[in-house]
């Protein structure tokens, strides 16, 4: 008989958002679909519109949802569906629901515990100077804020608050009431009330497996192994997992393996906690730089490449000149994350790719404008000389304009190239990787030391990018003396 390995071919790719118990479930997946078959787990993806479009394109395989979400953010209903009529629904996308894991993790909102004189959602009502901090995607989901003032009158302007700092900002008395899901271990460590939906408002979360409707069929052995998990994970073992990661500082791959490996049981001792200097040179160290230098290099190189002629052209003429500095000055204002949500559906695929296309055009701008400027700031007096030693159109821009003109196109290929290591960090949002991809755990841990571990190396990167830049403009300038002279 073949080996199990053989039945399932390729990669099977499992996909998580940007929160703790959503890294945690993917790390689970991953690791009971790895006896049988290659796995990789693309996590930290973003919400659920980013991990939906990866689904949807095929850059991942399957990841944990819950059906509450399914129904409004998936299938835009404003009313609890069916599991049947969900599963019909999804079918018509070409998509699978399945493998309910055991928990419900609803929203709910919470306050301090100190906060007297409000016990529900309803008496926020009457108290309209509270602060509310709840999560982007809550604010803007059907059936988070916008139904849930609605359904009870509230009168409140929240303000947009990460999930991961949410906790924090509550404690010391930035805001009073925050968004949660039911299963946050960090309700009991920090003491807070959970407010009662007295008109039960929110539907339940249960935890199941969204698939791509051809995933079983490729990969039959894993996903036989992964309905070994079926009704295995309760609220409270969820709760002491999340717990596990966000109080004593494990890690989700190691959190998953011992739930595995202890069926829900007690997990052995967490050890020390990871320092910073640890962190910073952690075996994941390299990867991360090869990655994010990757994206760098290749994204400042292909907007050299298009944005040269760019600005070459815009110098030579005078018409075109505003309408292509108009159009590389518009590009830069796109925010990244809404330019990486536009680019996955468009390109269909999530990864490397999107990531360096919105590279590439936060890059064009200083490399398109420098190159217009360093050209029109050459004398006059030097075109009509070289036209005089009878130099063709070409031959002056080859060897008379662009050596003069470099050290200002440098500059700008030099302000693209550190402003793109700082903005590379977004490239860890669709699972391309570098030291986003540390940042965007701190962020949902709330970690300060796991922020700083991806903050610093790209702080370092940028540092390192301008001293080699400031060489190389040495040098142009060093020629160009010897041009003019």
């Amino acid at each position: 008989m073949a080996p199990v390995q053989a039945m399932d071919g390729g990669t099977l790719k499992v996909g998580s958002k940007r929160f703790t118990e959503s890294y945690i479930l993917g790390e689970i997946v991953r690791q009971s679909a790895a006896p049988h078959v290659k796995v990789e787990h693309r996590q930290g993806l973003g919400n659920t519109a980013i991990v939906l479009a990866a689904l949807q394109a095929g850059s991942i395989d399957l990841y944990a949802e819950y059906t509450g979400t399914i129904a409004s953010e998936v299938l835009k209903h404003d009313q609890p569906v069916t599991l049947a009529q969900m599963r019909r629904e999804l079918a018509t996308l070409d998509l699978g629901v399945a493998v309910p894991l055991g928990f419900n993790n609803t929203y709910a909102l919470a306050m301090r515990g100190d906060d007297t004189g409000i016990a529900s959602l309803a008496d926020l009502a009457a108290h309209p100077a509270l602060k509310l901090g709840l999560s982007h995607e809550f604010i803007g989901r059907v059936d988070g804020w916008p139904g849930l003032a609605a359904r009870y009158g509230l009168p409140q302007r929240p303000r947009g608050l990460d999930h991961g700092i949410a906790y924090e900002a509550l404690a010391h008395k930035q805001v009073d009431v925050i968004d949660i899901y039911s299963t946050d271990a960090k309700i009991r460590q920090y003491g807070l009330r959970v407010l009662a939906d007295t008109q039960q408002y929110f539907p339940r979360y249960d935890a199941m497996l969204l698939y791509r409707l051809d995933m079983p069929g490729r990969f039959p052995a894993a996903w036989q192994a992964l309905q070994g998990l079926q009704g295995r994970i309760s609220e409270r073992a969820m709760i002491a997992m999340n717990a596990a990661v966000e109080i004593d500082g494990k890690s989700f791959a190691v959190v998953a393996k011992e739930w595995l490996s202890f069926g829900g049981g007690k997990p052995a001792d967490a050890g020390a906690r990871a320092g910073l200097v640890d962190k910073i040179i952690g075996d994941d160290l390299w990867t991360l730089t090869r990655q994010h230098l990757t994206l760098v290099l290749l994204s400042v190189a292909l907007a050299c490449l298009i944005g040269v002629p760019l600005g070459v052209l815009a110098a030579f003429s005078a018409p075109l000149r505003q309408t292509v500095l108009a159009l590389v000055g518009v590009l830069q204002t796109v925010p990244s994350l809404a330019l990486l949500a536009i680019l996955i559906p468009v390109l269909g695929m999530i990864g490397m790719v999107p990531a360096l296309v919105a590279l590439f055009v936060y890059a064009l701008l200083p490399i398109v404008r420098n190159t217009c400027t360093g050209i029109l700031q050459i004398p006059p007096g030097l075109r009509m000389a070289a036209l005089a030693l009878g130099l063709s159109r070409r031959d002056r821009l080859l060897h008379v304009d662009l050596p003069l003109a470099l050290p200002v196109i440098l500059a700008g290929v030099k302000t693209a190239a550190v402003m793109s290591v700082g903005t590379a960090t977004i490239a860890a949002f669709i699972g391309a990787g570098g030291y986003g991809e540390r940042i965007t755990i701190g962020l949902a841990l709330n970690d300060n030391d796991m922020l700083l571990a991806g903050a610093i190396p790209a702080a370092v990167l940028a540092l390192l990018t301008q001293a080699i830049f400031e060489l190389v403009e040495r040098w142009a300038l060093h020629r160009e003396g010897k041009l003019r002279a």
